[in-house]
């Protein structure tokens, strides 16, 4: 009889070989027999590089979270805001993903009702983010009436989350583009959150930001409030989402080592997000720059055979996050992200 890791694996190569070559699931159509496709898609497996063998997964506790996250956090919210696609989370989950991170339906439109489904049948298997914004400028004063706004906001959200998911909790909710310190620091909003908590409805509090990341990520420090800061960060540093390149006066990944051990040590678990958004660019502005990280990086791992973004991925979680949020559109990003996120300290020597 299989084991259950057996079972796991013939399945990802049944299912990579389905995506990749097309020849097991044109052998289910020709015979109505899954054991001929299965044969088929494993003669297949033999012959395609892109088929080989997905390393194992890593896993990282996740701050005071206590949980074991795997490296990888399967990024839903752009990937599922139009459509569902249960098979490729169902891949990614048999894999060894476990951290699944979502958003509310303002900005990612279907994404929740998309992930709904799935998650509810993993239900006891992962951990479940989704998160929602309080619309407070980055550079507004935040005096008690704005606090309180901000936290009827985030509530409000919250509830509807809870919703478009199908559940009555999620695992963790954060406040999305908590780009003000002061709304990060405001009491207001840490009451919202205990009364969330104590209504069963959210474990863990969170944050997710892209602007003023620095401070933000002080003053979550400094509360005490926070389990959870997902933070634009790249090898070369602080990313800047408003003029979409690097943070002109950041220091690099290297030098901020010293605020991200702070971090861990306040119970935040660390998620790194925009890892490779300079990389890839947009498509309306010619494109990315490939080899923007390659000065983070030495011969071997040069030559390692990694993919750019590979590097940047591998790189960042070998240099402070425990786990990094990745924009998963199809199987080649998800196998990619996937090898990245299993393998960084194979190929970088300073573990986090």
């Amino acid at each position: 009889m299989a084991t259950r890791s057996q079972t796991k694996s013939s399945r990802r190569s049944f299912l990579e070989v389905l995506t990749v070559a097309g020849i097991g699931s044109q052998a289910l159509l020709q015979t109505r027999d899954v054991r001929a496709a299965v044969a088929a898609a494993q003669q297949a497996a033999d012959k395609l590089p892109s088929a080989e063998a997905w390393p194992r997964m890593a896993y990282r506790t996740l701050g005071r979270t206590g949980f074991r996250a795997s490296r990888l956090v399967y990024g839903c919210g752009a990937a599922l805001s139009g459509d569902a696609n249960d098979e490729l989370l169902n891949t990614a989950f048999e894999a060894g993903v476990n951290v699944f991170d979502v958003g509310y339906s303002g900005y990612y439109k279907n994404a929740e009702r998309n992930l709904a489904t799935f998650a509810k049948s993993h239900r006891d298997d992962i951990f479940l983010i989704s998160k929602a914004p309080v619309n407070i400028e980055a550079d507004a004063q935040v005096d008690a009436e704005a606090a309180k706004r901000a936290a009827r906001t985030w509530t409000m959200f919250m509830e509807q989350s809870l919703k478009e998911l199908d559940t009555d909790h999620v695992d963790a909710y954060y406040q999305m583009a908590a780009n003000n310190p002061g709304v990060v620091r405001a009491e207001e909003m840490q009451r919202a959150f205990e009364n969330a908590k104590a209504a069963g409805k959210v474990s863990y509090l969170g944050l997710s930001t892209h602007e003023n990341a620095q401070q933000v990520l002080e003053a979550a420090i400094d509360t005490g409030w926070y389990d959870l800061a997902m933070i634009a960060i790249t090898p070369a540093g602080w990313y800047d989402w408003n003029k979409r390149e690097i943070l002109s006066d950041t220091q690099d990944m290297a030098q901020l080592a010293p605020l991200f051990v702070k971090a861990r040590e306040a119970g935040i678990g660390l998620v790194g997000m925009k890892v490779g958004r300079l990389l890839a660019g947009r498509w309306w502005a010619g494109g990315g720059n490939s080899a923007a990280f390659d000065r983070y990086y030495n011969e071997g791992v040069m030559a390692a055979g990694l993919s750019a973004f590979q590097r940047s991925y591998a790189y960042v979680l070998a240099h402070g996050m425990d786990v990094v949020n990745a924009d998963i559109q199809d199987y080649a990003i998800l196998k990619e992200n996937f090898v990245a996120a299993a393998t960084s300290e194979r190929h970088f020597s300073q573990a986090a």
